[in-house]
This record gives C-alpha cells, sequence and structure tokens, in this order.
C-alpha cells in the first residue's frame, strides 16, 4: 500500500512540478506527518526530490527527472473507459485505478501535453446523473460488473411492475443513462434490459456460452431506445396553451414538447394556440397534462378530453 503512495506521490511531482505538503496530502488522502515521511523515503530510494522554502514553496523533482513507471495494470487499463466519470468508476469499483490511471498518463505525457490536459480537466466536467433525483440505490453492480466481464451466468430475482421473477441471464453489458444503470442481457432467447436497482437478489453461475459475435452493445442500446421511444406514445393530442404553457412544453414533456412547440399554429388574439403533443396511454395523458393546469385545454382526441373533464370534475368536487 505504501509503495503504491510512493509511486503516486512520484508521478505527482512529475505531472504537476512544485506542490506544497498540504496539497501531496489531499491528492493522496493522508496526513501532512505522512507526506513528509513518505518524502524522505523516496529522497532515501535516490528520487531527486528537493524542498523549496518560503511562501511559495514546496516540493518538486530535479529538473529534467522523469521517472519511467507509469505503466497500467490491468485494472487501471480497464478503467481508462470510465475516464471523465469518476461517479461511475467509483460505483464499478474502479474509482481508485481510474485515479492511478490517468496520474499515469499525465505523468508520461510531455510537458506542453501535459499542460493541456490539465487545462481541459480544469474547464470541462462531466456529471451524468439527471437533476433532482437521487441515484437509483445499486448493492449488486460490482457483481453485475464481475459477470460482465468475466462472462459468467447469473441468476437474480427481479422486481418488475407486475410482480417479482426468476431469470437466469447471460450478461452481455452495462449501459449507464441519465444517473441509472441497466443491464443488457439474453435471457430465454431473447436480449432484454434490467434495470440493476430492480435486482432483488444475484447468484453467479458457471461461465457462459460464448458472446454472440455479432452483437454490439452501443448499437442495441440506439436501436433499443429508438424502438422504446416510438412505442411509448399511443395517440396525439391536439391541445390548445397559453404562452406560458408553450414555454413549459420542452420542460415538461421533453423532445416531444419542444418539437409540438416548434410546430405550433398562429397565436389567437389573447396569444394561444394550438400544438400537436405525442401522448401515452390516456391514463398516462391525463396525468401528464395535468401538469400544464389552467394554461391547457385538450381539444381531442374526445375519448382523452372526456377522461380530462372527468378528472377536473372528481378534484373539484375533493377541493370545492
Amino acid at each position: 500500500m505504501r509503495a503504491d503512495r510512493l509511486l503516486s506521490a512520484l508521478l505527482l511531482l512529475q505531472s504537476r512540478g512544485r506542490m506544497t505538503a498540504p496539497e501531496l496530502a489531499a491528492e493522496l488522502e493522508v496526513s501532512v506527518r505522512t507526506v513528509y515521511r513518505d518524502i524522505e523515503a523516496l529522497a532515501a530510494s535516490g528520487v531527486p526530490v528537493y524542498a523549496d522554502r518560503g511562501p511559495a514553496g514546496g516540493y518538486r523533482l530535479m529538473d529534467g527527472y522523469r521517472t519511467r513507471l507509469t505503466g497500467l495494470t490491468g485494472e487501471e487499463a480497464d478503467s481508462l473507459a470510465l475516464a471523465g466519470m469518476p461517479g461511475a468508476a467509483a460505483e464499478l469499483g474502479l474509482g481508485a485505478d481510474l485515479a492511478t490511471a490517468q496520474l499515469k498518463l499525465h505523468a508520461a505525457l510531455p510537458a506542453p501535453l501535459g499542460e493541456r490536459a490539465r487545462r481541459i480537466a480544469e474547464r470541462f466536467h462531466l456529471d451524468a446523473p439527471a437533476w433532482f433525483r437521487d441515484a437509483d440505490p445499486v448493492p449488486f453492480l460490482a457483481e453485475v460488473a464481475a459477470a460482465v466481464w468475466e462472462e459468467r451466468l447469473l441468476r437474480v430475482r427481479y422486481r418488475r411492475w407486475a410482480g417479482e421473477v426468476d431469470r437466469e441471464l447471460h450478461p452481455l453489458g452495462l449501459v449507464l443513462k441519465g444517473g441509472i444503470w441497466y443491464l443488457v442481457a439474453r435471457a430465454e432467447e431473447r436480449v432484454r434490459t434490467y434495470r440493476v436497482s430492480r435486482l432483488l437478489s444475484v447468484e453467479v453461475l458457471g461461465p457462459a456460452p460464448p458472446r454472440p459475435a455479432d452483437f454490439d452493445l452501443a448499437a442495441h442500446w440506439t436501436r433499443t431506445t429508438r424502438d422504446l421511444e416510438a412505442a411509448r406514445y399511443q395517440s396525439e393530442a391536439r391541445v390548445r396553451v397559453s404562452p406560458r404553457a408553450l414555454k413549459l412544453l420542452p420542460m415538461q414533456f421533453g423532445a416531444a414538447g419542444a418539437r409540438a412547440a416548434r410546430d405550433a399554429g398562429p397565436p389567437d388574439a389573447g396569444g394561444w394556440v394550438e400544438v400537436d403533443l405525442p401522448v401515452e396511454v390516456t391514463p398516462v395523458a391525463v396525468c401528464d397534462l395535468l401538469r400544464l393546469g389552467a394554461e391547457a385545454e385538450v381539444l381531442g382526441p374526445p375519448e382523452l378530453r372526456a377522461a380530462l373533464a372527468d378528472t377536473v370534475a372528481v378534484l373539484a368536487r375533493r377541493y370545492g
């Protein structure tokens, strides 16, 4: 453990130049006293590390010195696919490997390229989870990720909207979408998608069959999400909306609302416009459209307008 920390301290000094003891302590997650001992150990082993005194001082390596101990371990190389997503790497148990791999890469870069990489890291940040929603608890994510990587079969208990089911799965890949982890796996001769947070139990079985040679995870996910979007909307509602509701459509209905707002008809004397809005099945559409409150009026189809009228009548009696 200490050897890893000494290597990390050496690579930090090589990639960043002069660093103070508190800065090194923060990066290595140790005390300042431990940093002092580690620097002494590096110097005793022949590493030309020097201390500059004064307010602008700190530790630095002798000019021109560069270590070649920058080879990546297998785990560190694996973690590079998650570069820029430290949260996801940590959930998969690869957080420390990713940090070390990035440090080694920065240390191996020539000074000008290293400076460019640092500038990028300072100016761009990827935050995968969606707004205003706690992350799903994923207690079995590490086991699932290991099964994906090691090509093992899984026996799981899964919570669906219709109840709990037992499945034997051949894991093919993991996808992080909007802060939610999904497992893509073959089950009963079909490739299906499972939300990892809904796994109630996981048992690792024996080796999985050979992975299908023609399976492309990214292409499968793109096709699946496209099909899901197409199947989501059951019909189209004609809705009359106020100027305020027109601005809310993209926020309340996403891409479908944005398209409806863009293609809205001409405004009437009060500024209201008519839009064609894709909607799901009637009970879901009623709940969705009620979010617009009195800023919208559903003109059709008749069954949706009648369902909204019935719901509003019930609310009026309840709150009257």
